[in-house]
């Protein structure tokens, strides 16, 4: 856990510097695949700097996030198994490595992609889940690149505008109500999103 702390303390002295919007960039795109610090904390320090480029804080964020989840979703298409079908050393790697990222979050990926595909990349997008878990495997698990790439535009972008107009409208005071509730309130969303969704089709 120190090995973190100290990872998101790093992510966070970008936000004093002129590099900001470049670190945020870099941070969303990555995150997208592996690095373990979510963007949202650096996002939400620059918007504080600077309230009136919080859209283009967001924008960034969403368009690098997005890029990134292709990264992720390569590195399952193309280095996740062997010619037999096992795992590849790379993939062993990430599951011992990376934080978040499990054999057993991967597994139950793989189920939740058979059962729901675009709803469960969007949730992924919109929610706290590890992001990172389901871009790489929607490339292990050879799922259509185009519902791939929307619902990650569409639950990325959803988040961190939804981030940035907290601040933008409603200034520091927000950022205790975003750390807080903000997740919940987004899994709740899209619960109710999905649920909504789900009972047309039944009707």
């Amino acid at each position: 856990m120190n090995i973190v702390r100290r990872m998101y303390d790093w992510v966070l002295g970008w936000a004093a510097t002129s590099s900001g919007p470049a670190a945020l960039f870099m941070l969303a795109f990555f995150e997208s695949s592996f690095f373990p610090i979510p963007p949202d904390p650096l996002l939400i320090a620059l918007i504080l700097g600077a309230r009136t480029k919080a859209f283009r804080f967001a924008l960034i964020c969403s368009v690098a996030s997005v890029a990134g989840s292709l990264l992720g979703y390569a590195i399952g298409y193309y280095s996740w198994w062997t010619a037999s079908g096992e795992f590849t050393a790379l993939a062993r790697f990430f599951f011992n490595t990376v934080p978040g990222f499990t054999l057993e979050k991967f597994e139950l990926v793989q189920g939740l992609f058979e059962r729901w595909n675009f709803w469960i990349v969007f949730t992924a997008g919109f929610t706290p889940l590890p992001f990172k878990v389901f871009t790489i495997s929607g490339g292990a698990f050879d799922i259509s690149l185009i519902p791939f790439v929307l619902a990650s535009m569409i639950g990325r972008s959803a988040r961190f505008f939804g981030v940035a107009w907290l601040i933008w409208r409603f200034g520091p005071r927000i950022t205790y109500f975003i750390d807080r509730y903000f997740n919940w309130l987004a899994i709740l969303f899209t619960i109710l999103l999905i649920g909504g969704f789900v009972l047309l089709k039944a009707f």
